[in-house]
């Protein structure tokens, strides 16, 4: 599945919804985003069931603040909603497919229980 390019206005609808979105956030002058580039395309052929998305940061400024975003390459992993992950630096191939697999190996009803009870504690 090719990438999809993220904006403000699709971005929480993308990550916010079930299954496996992975987000990488690049730039066009930057080194390491070009470098990166074609192991995230291979890894989005191998992986049809995941989304995966990119954002420019430079045409997408206010999301990628509001993002947090303070190093590129970025990439964030989100599952059901939730994000699971989130790296700056470009990772080499082996090292995306370990991200993956973790990704998918999660127990998103552990997640979910250990999201609540940091709630709970918060809100004690």
């Amino acid at each position: 599945m090719p990438t999809v390019n993220l904006t403000t206005d699709e971005f929480e609808k993308t990550v916010t919804s079930s299954g496996i979105t992975l987000v990488d956030f690049w730039a066009d002058w930057c080194g390491p985003c070009q470098m990166f580039a074609p192991i995230y395309e291979s890894a989005s052929e191998r992986n049809p069931e995941i989304t995966f998305a990119k954002v420019d940061t430079e045409a997408e400024q206010a999301l990628a603040g509001a993002a947090g975003i303070t190093s590129i390459p970025t990439l964030m992993a989100f599952r059901d909603g939730v994000l699971v992950f989130a790296q700056p630096g470009a990772l080499p191939a082996p090292a995306l497919d370990q991200v993956i697999d973790a990704v998918k190996g999660l127990d998103m009803d552990e997640v979910q229980r250990k999201i609540a009870e940091q709630k709970a504690a918060s809100e004690a």
